[in-house]
């Protein structure tokens, strides 16, 4: 076993394939790729961080919310390579983009739906058997209520029962609990601060996402058709967990 064939570094690098001699347009695909596979890193690791809440171990899921939460940053901090390319520069090969689209990741959508998103169209469920399985279990958040639940904290049956298909538009009388939880100040409040570090960290990384847009293509149609930084504006300080910030105004 050497480093090349462990990591399969012959696969891995045969991936980039630029349809243009444009200069920009590696770095383009790289930057996409690079996002992709984080990605499918922090689904990985969401997936532990509800079981380790489920089984009540404090410690061990703070770790893991830590460790999305810090790959989200890294992820944010890719824009500033992004943003060193101008305008002209993605003209060069935005033509041979043709239909494709940011919108179109697949794994961006799973991890919406990891995170409590729910409003997909039933053509993007029917069409997508890992995005059907992922929203017809329980959510993120249904996970903390779990485990809140498991440390003492009563939580309403009906609350840890809901149906995961169903969106939490969020609740007064979790909001109170939460307060309760804040109030005491030991380690569910930090598993609590946890996920607010992970719902700070996907604005954050929809904010630079905007404003790169906006610094590349300015208003005009996005790849693919779509509204561009348009949309992008409409998704930004969507909360995946309302309740954990309604709290603060308590």
């Amino acid at each position: 076993m050497t480093y090349g064939t462990y990591l399969r570094l012959d696969d891995l690098l045969s991936c980039q394939r630029p349809l243009t001699e444009s200069h920009d347009e590696l770095l383009f695909v790289i930057i996409h790729q690079v996002y992709e596979l984080w990605f499918k890193q922090i689904l990985h690791e969401t997936e532990l961080l509800q079981e380790r809440l489920e089984a009540g171990d404090s410690a061990r899921a703070l770790g893991t919310a830590h460790r999305i939460a810090k790959i989200l940053k890294t992820v944010v901090g890719q824009m500033d390579i992004l943003e060193t390319m101008t305008p002209r520069q993605f003209a060069a090969f935005r033509p041979e983009l043709g239909s494709s689209s940011g919108f179109q990741s697949a794994q961006f959508r799973h991890l919406e739906a990891v995170l409590g998103r729910r409003d997909f169209t039933n053509a993007v469920i029917s069409d997508d058997a890992a995005l059907a399985a992922i929203v017809a279990r329980r959510p993120l958040f249904a996970s903390l209520l779990r485990y809140l639940n498991g440390a003492g904290w009563q939580v309403p049956a009906a609350v840890l029962d809901r149906d995961p298909h169903e969106s939490w538009p969020g609740d007064k009388q979790i909001q109170d609990l939460l307060a309760d939880v804040y109030a005491e100040a030991g380690t569910a409040a930090e598993v609590c601060e946890a996920f607010v570090d992970i719902d700070e960290g996907v604005q954050e990384w929809r904010y630079r996402h905007v404003k790169m847009v906006e610094r590349i293509i300015g208003v005009k149609t996005g790849t693919g058709g779509s509204a561009g930084s348009a949309y992008l504006r409409t998704t930004l300080f969507r909360s995946a967990f309302p309740d954990l910030w309604e709290v603060r105004s308590q």
